[in-house]
C-alpha cells in the first residue's frame, strides 16, 4: 500500500463525517432557536389556523413548553403543571411517550454531533499534518458538494412528496406507530404538515448555508494560510 492510498482512505472517511456533522449542526442550530422562529412561523401567510380553538399566541404559549422540554427537561412529570383551558393534560399519554422518544433521540443526536466533530477535527488535522493544506482544502470542498447533493435530493422529496419522506423518517427513527395522532390531539394541532415541512425546509436552508461557508473555507483557506506563513 502506498502513501496515497491511506491518506484517500482519511479524506473519505473525514469529509464523510463532516457532512454528518454539519446536518446535525443545522438541527442544533434550529431546534436552539426555536423559541424566536415558531412565533414567525405560526404568523406564515397561509399557516393552517387550528379548528378545534387554538388562537395563534396559544400555539405559541404551548409549543414554547414543548420547546423546553427538548431543551433542558429530563422528566415527562414536568407536562403535569401543564393543563389546557378546561382541565385537560396537555398531552396525553401516547403524546408523551412520543415526547420522550423525541426526547431520547435528541440525545443521541448531541453525542453523536460532538464525538463526529471531535473525529472530523482530528482528520483535517491528520490530513495536514501528513498529507498537505491543499489536501484539508479539497476535503471541505468536497463534504460541501456533498451535502449539497444531499440538501438537493430532500429538498425535491419535501416539494414532490413531503407525505412519504415524512413517513419515512418517521419509520426510521422512532419504533412503532407512537408518533400517530388524532387531528384533535395537541401535538397535531401546535404541528400541522405545513409545520414539519417548513422545518425541514429551514434545516436544508441552514445546511446549504454552513456547506457554502466550508466549501469558501477549503477554496481559501489554505491559500490564506499559506500567505500567513510566508510572512512570518
Amino acid at each position: 500500500m502506498n502513501r496515497s492510498q491511506p491518506l484517500r482512505m482519511l479524506q473519505v472517511i473525514t469529509q464523510d463525517l463532516m457532512v454528518i456533522v454539519l446536518v446535525l449542526l443545522a438541527v442544533r442550530i434550529i431546534l436552539g432557536t426555536a423559541r424566536i422562529w415558531i412565533p414567525v412561523e405560526y404568523r406564515m401567510p397561509g399557516f393552517p389556523p387550528d379548528r378545534f380553538g387554538f388562537s395563534t399566541e396559544d400555539r405559541i404559549f404551548w409549543s414554547q413548553v414543548d420547546v423546553e422540554f427538548l431543551l433542558g427537561e429530563d422528566e415527562l412529570s414536568y407536562f403535569d403543571d401543564y393543563r389546557l383551558p378546561g382541565g385537560a393534560p396537555m398531552h396525553n399519554e401516547r403524546e408523551l411517550r412520543h415526547m420522550q422518544d423525541v426526547y431520547d433521540l435528541i440525545q443521541i443526536v448531541w453525542s453523536v454531533h460532538a464525538w463526529g466533530s471531535v473525529a472530523a477535527a482530528a482528520g483535517l488535522v491528520l490530513l495536514g499534518w501528513r498529507g498537505s493544506l491543499d489536501l484539508v482544502g479539497a476535503t471541505l470542498m468536497a463534504a460541501a458538494r456533498w451535502i449539497l447533493i444531499l440538501m438537493l435530493a430532500i429538498g425535491v422529496g419535501l416539494v414532490v412528496g413531503f407525505g412519504v419522506f415524512f413517513v419515512g423518517f418517521h419509520r426510521i427513527f422512532f419504533e412503532g406507530d407512537t408518533w400517530l395522532f388524532a387531528y384533535s390531539d395537541t401535538f397535531i394541532r401546535l404541528y400541522p404538515e405545513r409545520f414539519w415541512r417548513d422545518t425541514f425546509a429551514l434545516v436544508v436552508i441552514v445546511t446549504l448555508i454552513e456547506a457554502g461557508l466550508l466549501y469558501l473555507a477549503g477554496r481559501f483557506g489554505p491559500a490564506a494560510l499559506k500567505r500567513s506563513r510566508e510572512q512570518v
